[in-house]
């Protein structure tokens, strides 16, 4: 219990030239920096007391080190951001766990420029009255879309919710069974049909539903028929659905009906014309006849997280005055990413300014120049790596395409002392973080989700890391 004696007090270590230094190095208040240095001594006196302590003396020099060294520790932890930045190079596009689409620069600009002073959020600027931030973005949809109007939510299982919930709540809906998907997250249409109040018709079999499948289920109960798109897998074999089009000439039979089509993804680029995958186009499925439709922003659309209804002007006309509408709806720098994603689509720039889109049609040609790029660049480094090429695939991840496999080339990188997990875990953990791939014990870079900027940071990392 010497020991605890010799722990300098708090006002002595308060008129330090140390703690001046340490507060002003990470622009805290006397207040602050005296409550971190507290919270490290109280630790030190714990140690001691439980016989556990290991450190220099207290009396020391060495130990007033260690105590500002702990209490910087300390600062990093607590005021660290936990949202970070990451350079992606596993290759998947929109990776969930990393945030799905990645915005272009001209995006993050118009944010930045409505987020930083005031906006028409909901001020009409010709009237000078209050407006509805519904109006936003609105006009975009439509055009891209053939909708006669369209509204903006937070996500697209709270477009889902929201249009159950208006229209369906206490009615039935009729699903087919292989369509009752459960996406990310453990999130399955039939609990969120089931939080909404609609009641769920199951029509059909997993593998194949028919058309009289669903007449034979219309009943005066019926208030909807929804069909939800399978983005995030896929059946293969002995199957069959009923396409869009015979559905809506089956509910405009029945007044009062609506029909509704979740498409998820939400693709407003033509994929299958550039040879990936066949995801359905938004303004293919709305020509068709379509009473609603919802799908995503930040998946295929290329944007910020939000979920988009488009449709029927008097189907949306409710939604907007809907108590959710409210609940539900999105802030200015949402809409602010969301007008400019789109507005590149209308003015034909999508495939050049859209990161996502840009990623995936990528040829792997490109792709192998940027590697070789990043190759050649070792060669003039004294390091102890080994990296070589290798073809391989990419995802495009967030639930979407399932089926589709990107060709791509890999980056192997193979180091003496450090065994790939290790590698791997390293690059994480450092700033900026570094994510990659592990595959059969081999560490991989892949180049399509890395920009020009973001592959030098990457190098700097890697030798950063040989030479520690």
């Amino acid at each position: 219990m010497h020991q605890l004696r010799q722990i300098p007090p708090i006002h002595e270590i308060q008129q330090s030239t140390k703690f001046k230094k340490f507060i002003q190095t990470h622009n805290l208040s006397t207040e602050r920096g005296t409550d971190l240095i507290k919270k490290v001594i109280a630790s030190f006196r714990n140690q001691v007391i439980e016989g556990e302590w290991r450190g220099p003396n207290p009396s020391t020099f060495a130990f007033i080190e260690k105590m500002f060294l702990d209490a910087e520790d300390l600062v990093n932890e607590t005021h660290s951001f936990s949202l970070q930045s990451v350079i992606n190079a596993s290759g998947t596009i929109l990776h969930t766990n990393l945030g799905r689409a990645r915005l272009g620069k001209d995006i993050m600009e118009h944010v930045m420029k409505v987020a930083g002073g005031y906006s028409t959020l909901e001020y009409d600027l010709e009237k000078g009255t209050r407006g509805s931030r519904h109006s936003h973005a609105e006009k975009f949809i439509c055009e891209l879309t053939g909708a006669e109007a369209a509204m903006v939510v937070n996500n697209n299982a709270a477009a889902v919710y929201m249009i159950l919930s208006a229209f369906a709540r206490n009615k039935q809906v009729i699903v087919s069974r292989g369509e009752l998907v459960e996406i990310g997250g453990s999130f399955r249409i039939s609990s969120i049909m089931e939080e909404s109040g609609a009641r769920l018709v199951e029509v059909g079999t997993t593998n194949k539903t028919h058309l009289s499948d669903y007449s034979e289920s219309m009943t005066e109960e019926t208030s909807m028929v929804m069909k939800v798109h399978q983005s995030n897998f896929v059946i293969k074999g002995f199957t069959s659905e009923v396409p869009s089009k015979n559905l809506v000439t089956l509910v405009k039979k029945h007044p009062g009906v609506i029909y509704y089509e979740d498409l998820g993804s939400g693709a407003l680029f033509n994929f299958s014309q550039a040879g990936i995958g066949n995801e359905p186009v938004i303004r293919e499925v709305i020509e068709k006849g379509v009473d609603l439709v919802s799908f995503s922003g930040d998946k295929l659309l290329g944007g910020p997280q939000a979920g988009i209804i488009a449709g029927k002007k008097e189907l949306i006309h409710t939604l907007k005055q809907h108590q959710l509408s409210r609940v539900l709806r999105v802030d200015k720098m949402t809409l602010a990413a969301l007008e400019m994603t789109l507005l590149h689509y209308i003015n034909g720039e999508a495939s050049e300014r859209n990161p996502t889109i840009k990623d995936i049609i990528r040829s792997k040609e490109e792709i192998l120049d940027q590697a070789r790029r990043f190759v050649n660049e070792f060669t003039h480094l004294d390091t102890k790596y080994h990296l070589d090429i290798i073809a391989g695939s990419s995802q495009i991840g967030g639930g979407t395409m399932p089926e589709v496999d990107l060709d791509t080339y890999l980056i192997r990188i193979k180091h003496p002392f450090l065994p790939c997990q290790e590698l791997h875990q390293a690059l994480r953990a450092g700033k900026p973080s570094v994510v990659g791939r592990v595959q059969k014990d081999q560490f991989l870079l892949d180049l399509r989700t890395v920009s020009e900027d973001e592959q030098v940071t990457v190098l700097e990392r890697l030798v950063q890391l040989d030479k520690g």
